[in-house]
């Protein structure tokens, strides 16, 4: 019988285990970083599915037998009415006249998601993981109305210099205040000042500045149409000396066509402005728009719609995205604030 030998392995010398040992620990950097990544991106898918799950519930389904009023069987004095006073038991058609008048007497919390797809040299795609942006209207008197609406979302920021890794947190807060008519005319129109609060969880999800500036609302709603525009423009006041001052121009039109049923086309693209950018690359302006619903969830009204939009001008320089895709669920309280 043949004996068996042991085969001993050969020791590697110092330079040749040295490297071995730096492939190792590379491989298993790499894989931290997509398993990091793989958890940064979960978060939106999931929310991204629930957001799709609503908005093709809220299409298919018909609408609620206690919901059948709809925007064609009222008066354009009902609708100017019932659009600025609803109440507990508004239809459809009153909802969506409330919900796209920016200073209606209506209580909404907005729950969106936004993805703004390839940035920079590996086509990066940068999350709006879920923005909230309650709006409260406190009425002043019998005369006026103060409509607060307050911005503020976690974000997943890609670093656009890689092609993976990134930053996920908080962004800063934008507060805004709108003294507005209780009982407006034709002309529907809010003015007041609007705010930037610095607080962003890291530098790159934030501007690291206290901004204010002012901010005015008009619109119109004519028949079934509601026709609109909200213009502000933020200059930093305070903030470390080493970051970037602010001068920041919004510019959002609205333009919505009610159908039956609550659906209902939009079109709200926001062109932005950076006053302190270089020659071609101050604007970003976005064309597109979408459709949504007004429902019931239950007992409980919302107002879902999907939107899309590309970037018809971007900046020359500056690594910005070629198009967005948003998804939106707004929770509607259409109970007449008491005064």
């Amino acid at each position: 019988m043949r004996e068996q030998t042991e085969v001993v392995p050969k020791k590697l010398d110092s330079s040749t285990q040295l490297a071995v040992d730096r492939t190792r620990l590379a491989y298993e950097r790499a894989l931290m970083a997509w398993i990091r990544t793989a958890a940064l991106l979960i978060k939106p898918a999931l929310l991204f599915g629930i957001l799709f799950s609503v908005a093709v519930a809220a299409f298919a389904q018909d609408p609620n037998p206690n919901f059948k009023e709809e925007l064609d069987q009222e008066t354009p004095q009902q609708q100017k009415q019932e659009a600025q006073k609803p109440d507990a038991k508004a239809s459809a058609g009153d909802l969506a006249k409330a919900t796209q008048n920016p200073v209606a007497s209506l209580i909404s919390v907005p729950l969106q998601n936004f993805t703004d797809f390839n940035i920079g040299p590996f086509d990066r795609n940068r999350n709006t993981v879920i923005q909230a942006q309650p709006v409260i209207p406190i009425p002043l008197g019998q005369n006026w109305n103060l409509i607060t609406r307050t911005i503020g979302a976690l974000v997943f920021q890609p670093n656009i210099a890689q092609p993976n890794q990134g930053t996920f947190g908080l962004n800063d807060i934008n507060p805004s205040f709108f003294l507005s008519p209780a009982n407006p005319g034709r002309l529907i129109w809010g003015a007041g000042p609007t705010f930037l609060i610095p607080t962003a969880t890291d530098n790159v999800l934030g501007t690291g500045k206290f901004s204010i500036g002012p901010g005015v609302v008009v619109a119109v709603q004519p028949g079934k149409w509601t026709l609109g525009v909200l213009v502000s423009n933020l200059f930093s006041v305070a903030g470390p000396s080493n970051r970037a001052n602010v001068n920041a121009f919004t510019l959002q039109y609205f333009i919505n066509y009610n159908l039956k049923k609550g659906y209902y086309l939009t079109l709200a693209p926001i062109i932005t402005a950076n006053w302190n950018a270089p020659s071609g690359n101050v604007w970003l302006i976005p064309v597109g728009g979408g459709i949504g619903r007004i429902m019931r969830l239950g007992f409980q009204p919302v107002n879902v719609s999907v939107q899309a939009y590309g970037n018809a001008k971007r900046p020359d320089n500056f690594p910005s995205p070629t198009w967005q895709l948003k998804f939106q669920i707004a929770f509607l309280y259409p109970k007449r604030p008491k005064g």
